[in-house]
């Protein structure tokens, strides 16, 4: 009998691998009795992320598209028992995208049959046939777990995304796969995931877009059922990579314009790019996608921001998004990490982040900003004088996980920045600075004996060189780093495997002072 098979052993030799939440604490529909669990505080030695969305136990990997019901986001991403194994969906509820609840599985694993990236509707018209208010979700599957099947199938669920059957036959068949015979027809076939399904209100008609080797492939249905194909996207960049987790969706923007963006994770890495989620503005007429500039823009330039989703903000669904990521990468996704140890779970998810589309520089673009209900569950709020640094200083404060916020303006200084996660004797860091025309976070000096992410250590964005200011929110938990720059033109996100005593904070400059202001410190000190 053929073993049971990983994503990401699926992905091997066809370049990268990625597989791709959101909101609760409501009660699930009404009759229908659901075991939650409310992940309670870390013991001594743990490791635990105090604000990020973390599994129970076992392998988290890619988040799916949230839904709304019963008054609650329902959230779910991909569970496995094991590291990098075979696995299903997982379900979790929130009510603000910052605390959240465990149901368990709700798509299991199967013999030859794992779950992968999808997304999730709510059939709010009975489309399908299951009843008003259906929650439908597409979901990845390799058929018989052969590589070239990779196909697309149909669950429902009727009490509110709690539990879900599914049908037995794919809705959306991977024709290529029966008929691939040469290698990069194989390679093509073996590259067919990731549904992502909306609604197309203009048109009364489903949407649904695939993630293809180097392209991604549009379809349309009435009923969720029957589906019909009508375009590709072919990005120009090959280099880029293949799409995974593809995304589209419509946005007002602050000009008074409407624009679709398209966007998936990718990996650019051999073109010196993230590997994380790119995106074109566009329009989209009801076949195909046209790019405004066939070169994307990138969400987040850090290592650590993939199979990201989005989905409308409650109270604002034209003019405001909310986003999710799997904190990984495929390069060194697939090992053991501290918590496993310490935990007994590997992954999490970023901070949902709140996403707006303006007009500037002659194109649109989407700027990101920590959602606004975390600040809520702050502890403890520190604010410190303004002081000018001219080699180093270390702040008289240290912590676990907090936001920092502040302004750092200079002259002729070449370097500065901040050191999060230093230890006692200065030995351990990780350096979040300005250098030239780039902002990057680097990680390697908190590299740790067996968990070493390095070459992968350095992160850089692009940024004016000239510039002589910057701000700041960088938020750090116990085993990671997210920093937002300016007004969030610029995101930069890493898991950082920090040590026990990896709590302090300094600032630096070299080449000439640099003033630090505006210091502030917001503390979690209970586990979210």
């Amino acid at each position: 009998m053929k073993q049971p098979i990983s994503r990401r052993s699926m992905l091997q030799g066809a370049s990268i691998g990625a597989l791709t939440l959101f909101f609760g604490n409501a009660a699930p529909a009404a009759g229908h009795a659901q075991a939650a669990t409310q992940i309670s505080s870390p013991n001594a030695g743990s490791l635990r992320a105090i604000y990020h969305m973390t599994p129970p136990s076992g392998w988290l990997c890619d988040p799916q598209r949230p839904v709304t019901t019963n008054g609650a986001y329902q959230l779910y991403y991909l569970q496995s028992g094991q590291n990098n194994g075979p696995g299903g969906w997982d379900h979790a509820t929130t009510a603000d995208g910052v605390s959240f609840t465990h149901h368990g599985t709700v798509m299991p694993l199967q013999p030859d049959f794992p779950v992968w990236s999808g997304s999730a509707v709510v059939d709010v018209d009975d489309t399908a046939g299951f009843g008003v208010g259906a929650v439908i979700a597409l979901a990845t599957q390799p058929t018989d777990g052969i590589r070239k099947y990779q196909e697309q199938y149909l669950y429902w669920s009727t009490d509110g995304g709690f539990t879900f059957t599914a049908l037995a036959d794919p809705v959306i068949v991977n024709a290529d796969g029966r008929t691939a015979s040469t290698p990069a027809e194989v390679e093509n076939a073996e590259w067919f995931r990731d549904p992502k399904i909306h609604w197309d209100a203009a048109r009364a008609e489903w949407v649904c877009v695939i993630g293809r080797a180097r392209y991604a492939s549009f379809y349309t249905s009435g009923n969720l059922r029957d589906w019909q194909w009508t375009s590709n996207f072919d990005y120009p960049n090959h280099a880029l990579g293949g799409i995974e987790c593809p995304d589209l969706f419509e946005m007002n923007a602050d000009d008074g314009t409407r624009r679709w963006i398209f966007a998936a994770s990718m990996d650019a890495y051999g073109v010196g790019l993230p590997m994380t989620y790119a995106y074109w503005t566009g329009s989209w007429n009801g076949t195909q996608f046209t790019a405004d500039d066939l070169t994307p823009q990138w969400l987040d330039w850090g290592w650590d921001w993939y199979a990201a989703v989005t989905w409308p903000k409650a109270g604002a669904p034209d003019d405001r998004r909310l986003a999710i990521a799997w904190m990984n990468n495929w390069k060194y996704a697939a090992r053991d990490v501290p918590t496993d140890a310490s935990d007994g779970y590997n992954g999490q998810n970023s901070i949902v982040r709140e996403l707006r589309l303006v007009h500037e520089g002659g194109r649109h673009v989407l700027l990101s900003s920590p959602v606004e209900a975390l600040s809520g569950y702050a502890t403890a709020t520190t604010s410190l004088p303004d002081r000018t640094v001219d080699g180093g200083a270390v702040l008289p404060w240290s912590g676990r996980a907090y936001e920092l916020e502040l302004d750092i303006a200079w002259n002729d200084a070449t370097n500065v920045g901040v050191s999060v996660g230093r230890s006692a004797d200065g030995s351990r860091h990780t350096n979040i600075g300005k250098y030239g025309d780039e902002l990057y976070v680097d990680r390697g000096p908190s590299d740790l004996a067996g968990f070493v992410l390095s070459p992968y250590a350095r992160a850089a964005a692009p940024i004016d060189a000239n510039a002589r200011s910057v701000h700041l929110r960088i938020f750090v938990d116990t085993q990671s780093v997210e920093v937002f720059v300016n007004a969030g033109h610029t995101v930069l996100s890493q898991q950082v495997h920090f040590a026990e005593g990896d709590v302090g904070i300094s600032f630096y400059s070299d080449g000439g002072p640099a003033t630090f202001s505006g210091i502030t410190i917001r503390e979690f000190g209970s586990p979210i």
